[in-house]
């Protein structure tokens, strides 16, 4: 492979990134967050048609399952450390983790709305990280943000 491809995916990965977390650090919101790495290398490496659809779709999916099974299962907890084993709030989160990926990857075949990094998105919701009506539409902002940086990226490279 040529060097000139991997600086510029990485290079379009990382600029793509550098706009939510500005935004991150200019509200003080959390709008990075591990599965929108995924989604930008995604957008950097391999755009199809239809990405807008998929990654749009596929993280609303995972957003959607995500809080489902967490007030469903986990309410109140967080995953920030270690676990007692066998305890029931261990049990509970992986109960709440297990129900939201089978929800997410019903959930985006269904629509025709796949996107890998959509079920790291979920965990992150069922696991209790960002949980809440605003964090959780802080993540559907920034992944709408991350679009429209690749679409105004995408013009000018």
């Amino acid at each position: 492979m040529s060097v000139r491809p991997a600086v510029r995916d990485g290079l379009a990965a990382g600029l793509l990134l550098a706009v939510t977390a500005g935004l991150a650090v200019l509200t003080g919101q959390p709008l990075v967050f591990p599965s929108l790495g995924p989604t930008a290398y995604v957008l950097a490496r391999t755009p199809t048609a239809g990405t807008t659809r998929r990654v749009v779709g596929g993280h609303a999916i995972g957003v959607a399952a995500g809080v489902l099974a967490y007030r469903l299962l986990a309410p109140g907890l967080v995953v920030t450390g270690s676990l007692p084993p066998l305890g029931e709030a261990t049990l509970r989160l992986g109960a709440a983790a297990v129900l939201s990926v089978g929800l997410t990857a019903a959930g985006m075949v269904a629509a025709d709305a796949e996107h890998a990094p959509a079920c790291a998105t979920t965990l992150i919701c069922a696991l209790g990280l960002l949980r809440t009506p605003l964090e959780a539409g802080g993540i559907l902002v920034s992944v709408v943000v991350l679009l429209g940086s690749y679409r105004l990226l995408t013009r000018f490279v």
